[in-house]
């Protein structure tokens, strides 16, 4: 099946609470990006995002994390196309206050989000078979 993926960085403007914590929103804005791309590479257009059937978020993102949105098409129907999404934390600040710039490059990514869900197609619109 297709898959895809996109990595950004989460920016102050991202930031939405206390301490820079970014708002889950962004996460599935990454989503919807990746499902977006998933749609192009599979049927040649940008088709809808009908629902999402699961969103679990793992982990807080802050400002200054990259992330990497992943998806992947797992049953396409006529018209259909069901997703699976995960979001990992790949870079991280450092917390060096002497530092502020300094970065981690996490070893092992962290689960932020997953999420699953229905994109559509109409048929007319379906350019690749």
């Amino acid at each position: 099946m297709e898959r895809t993926m996109i990595r950004i960085r989460m920016s102050s403007r991202d930031a939405h609470y206390a301490g820079n914590l970014v708002d889950g929103a962004k996460i599935l804005e990454l989503f919807g990006d990746v499902a977006t791309e998933l749609l192009i590479r599979h049927d040649g257009d940008e088709g809808l995002f009908a629902a999402y059937d699961n969103i679990e978020f793992l982990a807080p993102v802050y400002a200054g994390d990259y992330i990497e949105a992943r998806g992947e098409i797992d049953r396409v129907g006529a018209t259909s196309r069901h997703m699976i999404f995960e979001a990992y934390k790949v870079i991280t600040s450092a917390g060096i206050i002497s530092q502020p710039s300094a970065c981690n490059v996490l070893e092992e990514p962290v689960l932020v989000c997953r999420a699953s869900g229905t994109c559509v197609v109409k048929k007319e619109l379906q350019r690749k078979k």
